[in-house]
């Protein structure tokens, strides 16, 4: 995902002892940005001739949409702990399973995944982190 919004707290649980979350997000009103090019440009896309080989992306308008995604981790295959002093980062990460359905929707188009049982887990990782003033020695 290439954006972050807030979500109420309801729609997230993690159990880090028992290596599960969930985040379960219902009708959440997003732009429909079309492509990379145009959300990064809010729409202008891109001229093509921009000194290294790209192609031409037409401007695109955003639309409102909604989109609605229940992500599922668990099943801890590995662990990795970091304690970096000098970066003021530390955490602890396990390697899992993840599961997701996903569907979308504005005017005059719809989509949904397949359901989330069938999704196939590449690679997933669940961490608790502490940085910045929240790390200590």
């Amino acid at each position: 995902m290439f954006w972050t919004v807030p979500v109420p707290q309801r729609e997230v649980t993690v159990d880090f002892e028992d290596t599960i979350a969930r985040l379960r997000v219902r009708r959440l009103t997003v732009f429909d940005d079309h492509d990379l090019a145009n959300s990064l440009t809010s729409g202008l896309g891109l001229p093509g001739d921009l000194g290294f080989s790209f192609p031409k992306i037409s401007p695109v308008a955003p639309v409102r949409a909604t989109v609605s995604f229940d992500i599922g981790w668990s099943s801890n295959l590995g662990e990795a702990k970091i304690h970096n002093a000098s970066q003021g980062f530390q955490g602890s990460f396990r390697q899992t399973t993840a599961t997701m359905s996903w569907s979308a929707q504005q005017e005059g188009f719809r989509f949904e995944s397949d359901a989330a049982n069938t999704s196939i887990s590449v690679f997933a990782v669940i961490g608790i982190e502490r940085n910045g003033i929240f790390f200590s020695t």
